[in-house]
């Protein structure tokens, strides 16, 4: 019998993948679908895919699954035709990663949760089955072609910062479940305007989809498969492409390039970059886009105050963090709000 969770430390498993040469694909899918189950289901996922070397993210809830994965290549074919098994899985689309080194994930982490997307509804005739219509690559240019169509991003702010559609509307919130009643009322005078809808591989845009007709918008569309997806076919049928710059990843890679277009700025010298990091002050870890200049600057972090604590002795930074957390935990979150307060104050040019 399989253990039902990982028990190596994460260190040793970065390490392991590090060294590991076997070529492997990263895919994501999710489907909406009613699981009586979670837990059961969970645990029979783990088994399976532990069995076939797959790494990565998965949730799975009442309302269905969403996962973000990396499988040996050579048991690609093995995992598909296990999801094939699965009765609400057949036929599911994989979108595959446009840019991959094999080294996205280097744990197996599968958990049961009450949602696979956090939207913050409580209105029980809300209905996911109520979307907006689906449309393909080619259908999305020839839709925003026309003038009146409006585009909207369903992503995080740090997501669209590095890369988005021409002309896409940014809804300017800190998480999906603010973006919601957010989106409805900056669109509210649009009720019977085409409104097509994206996110990475299309899971937010079309819970969106349907909350935008739950609240009585007529002409609502999103994006098959999201941005994955769309530049895929993109390259395989060549058809213009409108996204411009990165497209954000939730993995070790944290983005993928789609165009040259570099549309946003080191958030400490203010110079064109796209490259997101980690502050590598772990007390911090804050997520930002540090240039390759800066980044020799502050030796990998957002600050000069965490460079100065990154190169303390490692207990000195544990006994900071422990005794002190606004030594080293102040700005561990997602609120953009902070981040940006965060910036103002010590970031941007008055770090140097």
């Amino acid at each position: 019998m399989h253990e039902l969770r990982n028990k190596t430390s994460q260190e040793e498993l970065k390490k392991r993948l590090i060294l590991d040469t076997t070529p492997r694909t990263t895919i994501s899918f999710y489907k909406y679908h009613f699981i009586k189950n979670p837990s059961e289901f969970r645990d029979e996922l783990f088994v399976q895919f532990t069995n076939l070397g797959v790494l990565g993210r998965i949730y799975v809830a009442p309302e269905g699954i969403n996962a973000q994965l990396s499988v040996p290549t050579e048991n690609f074919e093995n995992l598909k035709n296990y999801l094939e098994t699965i009765d609400f899985l057949k036929g599911i689309r994989l979108n595959i990663a446009l840019e991959d080194d094999g080294k996205s994930f280097w744990v197996l982490k599968i958990k049961a949760k009450e949602k696979i997307v956090a939207d913050g509804i409580i209105d029980e005739s809300f209905d996911m089955q109520n979307r907006g219509d689906y449309v393909s690559a080619e259908e999305f240019n020839e839709l925003t072609k026309k003038p009146e169509t409006v585009i909207v991003d369903m992503r995080n702010y740090y997501e669209f910062e590095v890369g988005h559609f021409e002309n896409a509307i940014e809804i300017p919130s800190d998480t999906f479940r603010e973006q919601l009643p957010m989106s409805a009322e900056m669109l509210e005078d649009k009720k019977d305007t085409p409104i097509v809808m994206y996110c990475t591989g299309g899971i937010r845009c079309e819970k969106a989809s349907a909350y935008l007709k739950h609240k009585g918008f007529t002409n609502v569309f999103h994006l098959e498969g999201g941005i994955i997806n769309y530049v895929r076919n993109v390259k395989e049928k060549r058809l213009e492409n409108k996204f411009k710059g990165k497209n954000f990843v939730f993995d070790n890679r944290f983005g993928e390039r789609i165009s040259d277009d570099v549309v946003a700025n080191c958030h400490q010298c203010e110079q064109p970059s796209d490259r997101h990091t980690n502050c590598e002050n772990f007390g911090c870890h804050l997520l930002f886009i540090q240039c390759e200049t800066c980044l020799a600057t502050f030796d990998g972090c957002c600050s000069i105050k965490c460079k100065e604590i990154k190169n303390l002795p490692q207990s000195e930074q544990i006994l900071r963090r422990k005794g002190n957390p606004s030594e080293g935990l102040p700005f561990n979150n997602s609120d953009s709000k902070v981040r940006r307060r965060f910036f103002d104050e010590n970031g941007f040019k008055k770090v140097k």
